[in-house]
């Protein structure tokens, strides 16, 4: 049975960016230098939401969906530390 090198391509992409959700998380969890602990606890619940979406389109053979999940994660963990140091005075 053959498979298309084009198939090959997206798996291999949607597992990247599984594998780099994996390298974001410590961001995730160490944001509990700056954030209170209901923030971290948000932030790390975002994240385990966002994997496990990444997973289930995976298993759905919806590999090109998974690669903006890494993105949005990035965006995620970037704006909800910036807005909580800027309008909840959350310092390091």
């Amino acid at each position: 049975m053959a498979v298309e090198t084009s198939t090959v391509v997206k798996y291999v992409g949607a597992g990247l960016a599984l594998a780099v959700m994996l390298v974001l998380a410590p961001f995730f969890f160490a944001a509990g230098l700056l954030a209170p602990a209901w923030a971290v606890v948000l932030l790390v619940a975002i994240w385990v939401a966002l994997f496990a979406l990444g997973v289930l389109l995976l298993v759905r053979k919806r590999p090109l969906w998974v690669l903006p999940v890494p993105v949005v994660a990035i965006g995620v963990w970037f704006a909800g530390l910036t807005i909580g140091e800027q309008l909840l005075g959350w310092t390091a």
